[in-house]
């Protein structure tokens, strides 16, 4: 009964907590970026304190820091940005009329010589309908993003809130982990402690590292691209790093756009063509073979199937907070599903023998 009641008690407490989150989704965008900041920065502020530095004056230098860093990449980067976003939101309808028609031209003689004309006429409609709406999507999209009212709160919020809540709980973030600890029943304390610690491995490994990745892969793209002479080669490099933070996807969806832009841009210059996909190549050998084991490693315990689905989920659920919260949470779940699974392994429930088996087994002695 004891058992039963505790797990009733944690059920009801995750579904109060789940519900909360969807409650209060509209306005936890700031605090839950903080909540993530303060956290990638506090092992700076350990070091810094190891250096004499008392923890305030380590969280004034830090946050001072990451805030020049930011306004300065604002200042320098966000007008580039906003110009190409506009020029390709504009041009978008023009570019993917012109892919279409090279696709439908360059295509033409094979479905033509194995499907006729009457085939050849249902791909050109299928093609231009599946194009033309996917471009009317994205173009609404890109305009959404900032002709709302909501999302420019959003991001006054970012801008003004998250720095101040960052600032308050990287101050007390030691303080609050002892007095956490010290809710925990000393007779649990040792088993939550290293769950806690296979967490912090898991969530501090993938946020930090990826994080860098994604830095460094929107760097090389935006500069490699820029080399090349594509089109946009800011917006399509940095929106490629920003996104690899999806594995597999994020990579992908660049290399996409990036090809349909160069496609427009050059035919039919193979050269140029082959030099976009030489970038990405070239990005994907570096990120795979030097820089993600570097700074990931392989003990971070997240399936990138995982990660997709939970950022997928979660955004779904709770809206851009749900991205932010979907990779701690599910680092969260996955420690707690593998201890739960390490327990049932070595329960008494898993060892039993069937019934049929047991009763054999005392016939037979």
């Amino acid at each position: 009964m004891s058992i039963q009641r505790q797990v009733t008690f944690w059920l009801i407490a995750l579904l109060g907590v789940v519900a909360l989150l969807y409650l209060l989704s509209g306005i936890l965008l700031p605090f839950a970026a903080g909540l993530i900041l303060a956290y990638l920065l506090d092992p700076l502020a350990d070091r810094l304190e190891k250096l004499r530095f008392s923890r305030l004056a380590a969280t004034l230098i830090i946050l001072g820091l990451f805030v020049l860093f930011f306004v300065l990449a604002l200042v320098l980067i966000a007008p580039v940005l906003a110009n190409q976003l506009a020029s390709f939101a504009q041009r978008l309808p023009e570019t993917v009329q012109r892919l279409q028609q090279l696709l439908a031209e360059q295509g033409a003689p094979i479905v033509e010589r194995f499907g006729g004309r009457d085939a050849l006429r249902d791909v050109q409609n299928s093609l231009g309908d599946v194009v033309g709406q996917g471009a009317t999507w994205v173009a609404t999209l890109l305009r959404s993003l900032w002709s709302g009212g909501q999302a420019f709160i959003g991001v006054v919020s970012l801008l003004v809130i998250t720095p101040v809540v960052a600032f308050y709980l990287l101050v007390d973030w030691d303080r609050m982990v002892v007095t956490i600890d010290t809710w925990i029943p000393p007779r649990n304390r040792d088993l939550v402690r290293a769950l806690a610690r296979e967490m912090d491995v898991a969530i501090s490994g993938f946020l930090r590292g990826q994080s860098l990745v994604c830095l460094f892969l929107g760097v090389f793209y935006a500069i490699g691209l820029s080399l090349v002479g594509l089109n946009f080669a800011i917006l399509i490099g940095l929106v490629s790093g920003i996104i690899s933070f999806i594995p597999y996807v994020g990579s992908l969806t660049g290399l996409l756009l990036a090809l349909g832009v160069a496609v427009v841009q050059f035919w039919p210059d193979w050269v140029m063509i082959g030099a976009t996909l030489g970038v990405f190549a070239a990005g994907q050998f570096l990120e795979g073979n030097i820089v993600q084991p570097k700074l990931v490693g392989e003990s971070v315990g997240l399936h990138p199937v995982w990660v997709m689905f939970s950022l997928l989920a979660f955004g779904s659920l709770f809206g851009f907070v749900g991205l932010l919260l979907a990779v701690p949470l599910a680092a969260i779940i996955g420690v707690l599903t593998r201890f739960a699974l390490r327990q049932y392994l070595s329960s008494p429930l898993y060892e039993q023998r069937p019934p049929a088996q047991a009763a054999r087994k005392r016939s037979g002695s």
